[in-house]
């Protein structure tokens, strides 16, 4: 089983319509949150996945949760608490590319605590976005990824910078840097990457990251498809799959769901099997990573592929 932790929210999406005139444009509520995303994207491909988060007992949370059951995701690990969900309000640019402002304070994902130790059969653990910036849940968060990953669970990262979110850029970037012996992949955005490098140069920066933990660094580069670095300096990339982009929301979750899922039918979620996957087996596993992105792209909101339609 695939354990995604992390916050699930409410993204208010505009609505375009032309009618509107002048008038601010509608808002059409969709749940999200890039964990979120994440373990609704295994459970549609068919990964054994929880969802281990705090979840609001609004009309909302009980939304969302309603959603992951559907999709076949175990929610036993979600706590549960009478705050109200997050709200994300999303702004969609010419291009389709989102930027989010975020309502967050007093929100029920911030107060998540860490679990007990986690089912037996989990392979890997998978956090990221919001959840490792926000306190006290940061915390809580941060040291589930630790315990996790001393007992030998595989675990992945996908920052998802939301620069909004975080006060002290440096400090992030310290705190970034003590999670990577922790990580056994870390999936990154070209954007991510190069904030997350500030004034260093990103190749060395990667250099840098791999060093330090990961066995491998995959980096989504938008349109142009996605590369892999491993720590030996080896790597490979695939081109993007062309489709009619209506926006990129949840584009980024999906490869990090892809991700998991493919490399685990390659029995590969292991750092010493991370490290020693053939570029054939990557190439797959980026590829079919940027079809699944596709197909979230050419569709309103975060809404991934089941496995059906990747076949």
């Amino acid at each position: 089983m695939i354990v995604v932790a992390g916050e699930a929210l409410i993204d208010l999406v505009p609505v375009d319509d032309p009618s509107a005139g002048d008038t601010l444009p509608a808002l059409r509520p969709q749940r999200g949150g890039g964990p979120y995303n994440t373990a609704m994207a295994l459970g549609r491909l068919g990964s054994p996945t929880a969802f281990c988060s705090r979840v609001s007992r609004d009309g909302f949370g009980e939304a969302l949760l309603e959603r992951l059951r559907k999709d076949g995701v175990d929610t036993a690990l979600v706590q549960r608490g009478p705050e109200p969900t997050t709200l994300a309000v999303a702004s969609i640019g010419a291009d389709g590319s989102a930027g989010y402002g975020f309502y967050v304070e007093g929100t029920a994902d911030r107060l998540f605590e860490l679990p007990e130790a986690l089912p037996d059969g989990v392979t890997a653990l998978s956090l990221g976005t919001c959840s490792l910036v926000l306190e006290p849940g940061a915390s809580a968060y941060e040291a589930l990824l630790r315990r996790e990953a001393r007992r030998g669970v595989f675990t992945a990262l996908d920052p998802n910078i939301r620069t909004g979110l975080i006060p002290d850029a440096d400090a992030y970037r310290a705190r970034f840097r003590g999670w990577l012996p922790y990580v056994d992949l870390l999936k990154l955005s070209v954007e991510d990457a190069t904030w997350l490098a500030a004034s260093e140069d990103v190749d060395a920066a990667i250099r840098e990251w791999l060093a330090a933990g990961p066995a491998a660094v995959v980096l989504t580069h938008g349109g142009d498809g996605m590369s892999v670095r491993r720590q030996d300096g080896s790597g490979c990339s695939v081109p993007g799959q062309r489709v009619e982009v209506v926006d990129t929301i949840g584009a980024g979750d999906t490869v990090n769901a892809a991700l998991l899922h493919r490399l685990a039918a390659h029995d590969a979620l292991s750092a010493p099997a991370l490290a020693t996957l053939g570029e054939a087996v990557w190439r797959d596993v980026l590829g079919f990573a940027a079809r699944a992105a596709a197909i979230t792209c050419s569709r309103a909101g975060a809404e991934p592929p089941y496995a059906a339609e990747l076949v």
